[in-house]
């Protein structure tokens, strides 16, 4: 791919020795970017759901005891008793379920509910790649048109000067001096105007990595930006459909609802569950007296529940988890089309891109030379100087264009990856390869 002589000098031109690279953006909004921590916290707090499922197959055990002063006014036979006593008991018991159907389906919801956390950290870490690479870009973007601005505005001071020395010796009209100050007016307002964009584009990076750095690694256009592969756009999409992490999360979701039905409808099985417990209890006789006794109680045995009725609650639990189940594959359904569409979007974007980027190198190369002959004819007075300001501003214009072809393009290609559900720090790798 024929690169242009000018692009990499405009890029480099304020870019020190030591500049941040794409990479280190990344590393430092991995350790700032409040939405990509709450995503890791909410990845540890989807992790116990495992745990939590598992806990319904296993015994539960319990420990409970009481003390009671007890003051009491017996009366029998016209005969009056007071009897004041402590009696205290513990108990321990133990539950150990044998057949809960809910149960077992709980523990594997709790499993999917794992798989679907870590589905959606993973979402989150490729839309944490693609909002750095996005900000980090929107502010190489605002570099670019800053200085074509500022570059722009130079070569019409020269040429409003120009203008100005033609006058004043009679060889043009007061028009080229008055069309190449309108020229230069608006030079300086976009100026002012890219100026502020760069400052709103630094201010967007500031809010993922914290602090905007004074240089960023800019693009090497010596390097080529290769064409996606397979070159063909259907196994891209094929991929995106089955793998898109969208796409996943929206399966765990289905699944997840699938198991929400069936344990709505164990609802209507029979539990059986061994129970045990012992125990000590301490008082006085029943019988009267005051003779204490203690009780020493061990049981263990089966214990059956069969639901009957229950006000229909059961049988509306489980058409609610139909109905669930149902939007839920909706969802999947939804999630796979937008998933082509993405990796279609993104395929065409990357393809589209290396053209658009051939196409505007031959079009800078040609504004450059129309550029020169317009200077000339100027000179020799069979072109005015509107014809020259025209030149310059298609110049810088396509300059502009190019740059940010550069830059959309590799966008794309981190979008195609992440389409395909592919995209990790490789990937950013291979485009900080880019840079220099």
């Amino acid at each position: 791919m024929k690169k242009t002589s000018w692009l990499l000098p405009l890029l480099l031109a304020a870019t020190p020795a030591l500049a941040v690279d794409l990479l280190q953006v990344y590393r430092q909004a991995q350790d700032y970017d409040a939405v990509f921590a709450t995503a890791r916290a909410n990845l540890d707090a989807g992790r116990e759901k495992g745990p939590q499922g598992l806990s319904g197959l296993l015994p539960s055990l319990s420990l409970s005891g009481n003390t009671v002063w007890n003051d009491n006014d017996i009366s029998s036979g016209g005969v009056s008793t007071a009897r004041q006593y402590n009696s205290n008991a513990y108990s321990l018991s133990l539950s150990q379920p044998v057949f809960r159907w809910q149960n077992w389906v709980a523990y594997d919801q709790g499993k999917l509910a794992v798989a679907l956390a870590e589905a959606q950290f993973v979402q989150a870490r490729q839309d944490l790649i693609l909002r750095v690479a996005q900000a980090y870009f929107d502010v190489l973007n605002a570099q670019v048109n800053l200085q074509a601005a500022q570059a722009q505005k130079v070569a019409i001071a020269q040429q409003l000067e120009q203008a100005k020395k033609n006058f004043e010796v009679g060889t043009s009209t007061v028009v080229d001096t008055y069309e190449a100050q309108s020229r230069y007016d608006l030079a300086t307002a976009q100026e002012i105007s890219s100026a502020n964009d760069l400052e709103v584009k630094r201010e967007a990076l500031r809010v993922i990595i914290g602090e905007v750095p004074e240089s960023l690694a800019t693009l090497d256009t010596s390097k080529p930006i290769l064409a996606p592969q397979p070159a063909r756009m259907d196994p891209w999409v094929e991929a995106a459909q089955k793998d898109n992490v969208a796409v996943q999360i929206q399966q765990h979701n289905a699944e997840i609802a699938s198991k929400e039905a069936e344990k709505a409808r164990a609802g209507h099985y029979p539990t059986l569950d061994l129970v045990a417990s012992s125990g000590r209890s301490k008082g006085i006789s029943s019988s009267g007296g005051s003779a204490r006794v203690e009780t020493d109680a061990n049981s263990i045995g089966l214990q059956l529940n069969v639901p009957i009725y229950q006000g229909g609650y059961v049988s509306s639990k489980a058409r609610e988890a139909a109905a669930g189940y149902t939007a839920a594959m909706s969802s999947l359904e939804s999630a796979r089309r937008n998933a082509a569409l993405s990796a279609r979007q993104s395929y065409l974007g990357v393809v589209n891109g290396l053209a658009q980027i051939k196409a505007l190198e031959a079009a800078h190369a040609s504004s450059k030379a129309s550029l020169e002959s317009n200077k000339l004819g100027y000179e020799v007075g069979v072109r005015i100087n509107i014809d020259v300001l025209n030149a310059e501003q298609q110049l810088f214009v396509t300059r502009r264009d190019l740059a940010k072809s550069y830059h959309d393009t590799l966008m794309a290609r981190l979008r195609l990856k992440g389409a395909v559900g592919s995209l990790d720090e490789p990937d950013l790798q291979e485009i900080n390869a880019l840079l220099k």
